[in-house]
C-alpha cells in the first residue's frame, strides 16, 4: 500500500493483538482488545518506531549520516531516535529541552545509553526548541555533514497507516469484527496515519481519541492538516469525510499534559492487576482510562469488539525513581 515510500524495518513484524478477557469481566465488555506496540525489539518499543521506520527510510534515501531530534527529557522520539540510529549505523543529535541541571533518567538515561551527542537547551518552549533544532541542522550541514531532521508529520504518520494495514490482516486471521479503535489524542501523527490507513482499506473503524495534551478544536484541527497533507503526500483521491469517523473525548486531560489524574492512576493500577500491563502516565494511562470510562457509558456498545492501542513509553515510569 505504501511500498513507494522508503522505508526501514525497526519493528520486526506484527506486534501482539491480544484479548483483555480479566479486563473485560470487570468492565463488563466481553470484546476489548490491546494491539501491543510497546513489544517490540527496539529499545522497549513505542508508537515512534513505525513512525522512525519511514523517517530513518528517507534519511537514508537522502544520504544522510546524522538524526536530529529535540524533546522534554521524558521524550519517546528522542529515545526512540537514538537507538534508531545505532541500530543503523547513523550518528544522533539530542537535543534537550527543560530544566539543564535534571539527571537523566527513564526515558533520558536510554538516550544516553544509546550513544547520542545530547545538548541541553535549558527551559525553553516548544517553538524556540524547533528553531533550535533546525539551527542545528544547519550548522552541521554547514560543517559537512548530512543531517535529517526527524519530526515531519506527513512521513510519520505513513507508520500507522501501515499500522492500520497490520491490525486490519491480524483481525480477519481471528474472524474478529472490530468496530471501535481507541487511541491517545496529542500531536496528530500517530492519530492521523491510523485513520488515513483504515480509510485507504475502507475499514469499518470508529476512532476514539483520548486527548492527553489539546482541547478538541485544536486537535481536530490538527488531525485534518494532516490527513489533508497524506492525500497530497500520497496521490490519492481525499475523502473529506473521515473526521466524521472520530469521536474526541476530552474528559481524561485533568490538570493537562503529563500531570496524573486519580482515573489514570486507577486505569494504571487496574490494567496492571489484571492484564499485567505497564502503562506510563503522559499518554497510556490516560488512553485507558478513557477506554473505561467509554465503556461505562456505552459509548463504545458493548456488542462491538474494541482495540486499543498500548503505545509504549515504559521507560517513563522511572523518571522520579
Amino acid at each position: 500500500m505504501l511500498s513507494a515510500f522508503p522505508r526501514v524495518d525497526l519493528v520486526g513484524g506484527p506486534t501482539p493483538l491480544e484479548p483483555m478477557h480479566r479486563v473485560g469481566a470487570v468492565a463488563g465488555h466481553p470484546q476489548l482488545w490491546i494491539k501491543r506496540d510497546d513489544c517490540m525489539p527496539l529499545a522497549f518499543g513505542g508508537n515512534k518506531v513505525r513512525s522512525l521506520e519511514f523517517w530513518i527510510g528517507e534519511a537514508l534515501a537522502q544520504g544522510s549520516d546524522i538524526l536530529v531530534v529535540a524533546g522534554a527529557l521524558p521524550s519517546n522520539q528522542c529515545r526512540l531516535t537514538a537507538a534508531a540510529a545505532a541500530k543503523t549505523g547513523l550518528d544522533a543529535l539530542v537535543l534537550y529541552a527543560g530544566d539543564a541541571s535534571a539527571p537523566l533518567r527513564g526515558n533520558a538515561l536510554v538516550t544516553e545509553r544509546m550513544g547520542a551527542e545530547i545538548r541541553r537547551l535549558g527551559p525553553v518552549g516548544e517553538e524556540e526548541r524547533g528553531r533550535l533544532a533546525r539551527q542545528a541542522v544547519a550548522e552541521l550541514a554547514a560543517a559537512g555533514r548530512r543531517p535529517y531532521l526527524i519530526g515531519d508529520p506527513l512521513t510519520g504518520a505513513l507508520g500507522y497507516a501501515r499500522a492500520a494495514e497490520e491490525l486490519s490482516e491480524q483481525a480477519s486471521a481471528l474472524n474478529l469484527d472490530l468496530r471501535h479503535i481507541v487511541l491517545p489524542g496529542s500531536m496528530g501523527v500517530t492519530e492521523a496515519g491510523m485513520i488515513f490507513g483504515a480509510a485507504l482499506l475502507d475499514l469499518p473503524w470508529t476512532f476514539h481519541l483520548i486527548s492527553v495534551e489539546y482541547d478538541a478544536p485544536v486537535l481536530r484541527q490538527r488531525l485534518d492538516a494532516i490527513l489533508k497533507g497524506l492525500w497530497r503526500h500520497t496521490g490519492r483521491e481525499p475523502r473529506p469525510d473521515l473526521l466524521d469517523l472520530v469521536r474526541i473525548d476530552v474528559s481524561q486531560l485533568g490538570g493537562g499534559y503529563g500531570i496524573a489524574t486519580e482515573a489514570s492512576l486507577q486505569a494504571a493500577s487496574d490494567f496492571a492487576r489484571y492484564e499485567a500491563l505497564v502503562l506510563e502516565q503522559t499518554y497510556v494511562a490516560k488512553t485507558f482510562a478513557g477506554l473505561l470510562s467509554r465503556v461505562a457509558h456505552r459509548s463504545i456498545p458493548v456488542d462491538e469488539a474494541a482495540c486499543i492501542l498500548h503505545t509504549g513509553g515504559t521507560p517513563s515510569i522511572f523518571e522520579t525513581a
